[in-house]
Formats: structure tokens, sequence, C-alpha cells
């Protein structure tokens, strides 16, 4: 096929997403876990659906060898332990920062030119472990946080009026947890605002089940978190760099001085191209927006501060 993408991570998220690159034909998929067997019997699996999805990628399955992830064009990493039920984000901090780093040193000696995807968790964070550890320049260091937030805001939206989900259309800035920043201003249906089609309380009500959304189906599940979402969500942003699509997507991206926020990553609109983050695409907030975001930031830079204290 010639392009190649490695996912690190061979649990329900990565799994699926080799399985939505494979189906859609984006790229040859690697798949790396640390788990004896796990990654070869899911990439066996998915090789052995391909007959009837009809698609021909290459499916490739390893435990700890990352030499096959060599030329990858884009890295994503969903690494990590997942959250659990009564666990926060800030809880994995530890634990997945220390496999985090372990990844990232393995992906920068082997695929140094490659673009990395971040999905492990708590993910703004982990974002500034990758760049940290890799070296790679900011615009290549990429953060899904947005994509899955929007896509929980217009599947509520959606639910709500009962209309179709393309409809639809929504943006969520700031960090991925309960301090993200909805904006009903910004989100429509069919190009109709929001605000002039369900009512403030209702809007709320719908900003916090987005706010809330992972802990919602974590609670449901009792025993994991999401994946559906988020692989999609990563196969989006993956498909707008390899295609080259220049496509405007909420993302976790590095800030130096836009919005105000400096040294930081958190979820703002970008264009995605074949070199990564092309433009930080800055839009024009009220001062309540505005105020709601720094607060987000102020979050990320706890966490981050964290990290350094922790080492």
């Amino acid at each position: 096929m010639g392009k190649k993408v490695t996912v690190i991570g061979a649990g329900n998220v990565g799994a699926t997403v080799a399985m939505r690159i494979a189906e859609k034909e984006l790229a040859d998929v690697v798949v790396v876990d640390i788990l004896e067997g796990v990654p070869a019997g899911k990439a066996l699996d998915l090789a052995e659906a391909a007959p009837i999805e009809a698609h021909d990628s290459k499916i490739t399955g390893v435990t700890n060898d990352y030499s096959l992830a060599k030329g990858s064009e884009i890295v994503i990493v969903t690494a990590g332990i997942p959250r659990k039920p009564g666990m926060s984000r800030d809880d994995l901090l530890s634990t997945n920062a220390g496999i985090m780093k372990s990844v990232i040193k393995e992906i920068a000696t082997v695929t140094p030119d490659s673009i990395l995807i971040i999905v492990s968790n708590p993910l703004d964070a982990m974002c500034h472990v990758a760049f940290d550890t890799s070296g790679f320049d900011k615009k290549k260091v990429i953060g899904m946080a947005g994509v899955l937030d929007s896509a929980r805001f217009r599947a509520f939206i959606a639910m709500e009026l009962n209309v179709s989900v393309e409809n639809t259309h929504a943006f969520v800035l700031g960090a991925h947890g309960d301090t993200m920043v909805p904006l009903p201003r910004y989100s429509t249906v069919a190009g109709i605002p929001i605000t002039e089609l369900i009512s403030d309380e209702r809007i709320e009500a719908i900003i916090e089940r987005t706010r809330k959304g992972g802990g919602e189906i974590v609670s449901l599940l009792k025993t994991g978190s999401a994946f559906y979402a988020p692989a999609s969500a990563a196969t989006e942003m993956a498909e707008a760099i390899l295609k080259d699509k220049k496509k405007i997507l909420p993302c976790v991206a590095y800030l130096q001085g836009e919005y105000g926020i400096h040294n930081l990553f958190i979820g703002v609109p970008v264009k995605l191209g074949s070199a990564g983050v092309e433009e930080i695409v800055e839009i024009k907030l009220t001062d309540e927006e505005n105020e709601a975001l720094q607060r987000s930031a102020q979050a990320v830079q706890g966490l981050v501060d964290d990290l350094k204290r922790l080492g």
C-alpha cells in the first residue's frame, strides 16, 4: 500500500484504530503491545476479516518489537492503563507518564520522521511527555481530544433535536476533561446556531453531559472505558494527515502565545495536513469563553507541574 501507520497498544482503542484505518485503506498498520501474542492475534483476526470487508491493507501485530514501525507516517499512541470507575484522569498521570516515556523513546529512535497522535490519558499532559521525550517539532505532536469531545457534543445535539448527526457541527476547546470548553455560538445544525434551536437550559445540560461523556461510559461499562468514538476520532485525524486534507479539526496542539497561552498543549482548532499541525486557527472568543479556556489551561498547567515534580 505504501503508507504505514503504527499503533502502540493493542487494547480496545488501539485494535479499533487499526481496524478503522485498515478498512478505510488509509495505510498498512503495525500494532505493537507488551502482551505476548495479543497484537499478533488481533492483527490475524483483522486480516481474516479483510476478505469480507474488501480491503487489502496489511495488518501486522508484534510484541515489544518497534523495528517494524520504521518509516511510519503516523504513530498513534494508545498505550497506558484505562480509566476505572471512580478514577480521575489525574490518577492516571504517574503510571501513564512512565509508559509514554518508554514508548516515545523507542519511536523517536526507530521512526524519527513520523507524526505522533497521542490518545493516552490524561491526554493533554501525555502530549507534554511525548513532546519532551521525542524532541519532535511541535507540529508533529498532536493530541486526540477535541475531535472526540466535539463528536460527543454533536451526538447529543442530534439526539436533542432528532436530526441527522451529519447536519450537526460543534466546537469544543480546552483540556480533555471536566474543564473542556464547548462553544454553543460556533455549534450549528445545517448552519443554524444551536442557540436559536435549543433553550439555554437544555444547552447547558448538553454541555455538562459532553464534559462528563467519558465518565458516563466508564460508569456504564464498569470494567472499561470508551473506545469506539476515541478510535474514530484518531482515525479522522490520521486520514486528514495521510491525505493532506488541510482539514480544520479541534486538536490538542502546542501553543506559544496563541489565545494568550504559552508553552502548553491544549485543545484548539488546527489545520491538519501532511506536515501535521499546519496552522493554529484563532477564533474570536467572548470574555466568558476566554475565561473558561484560561481556566482549562490552568488545569493542564497543574498537571504539567505535577509531572515535573514526579520527575
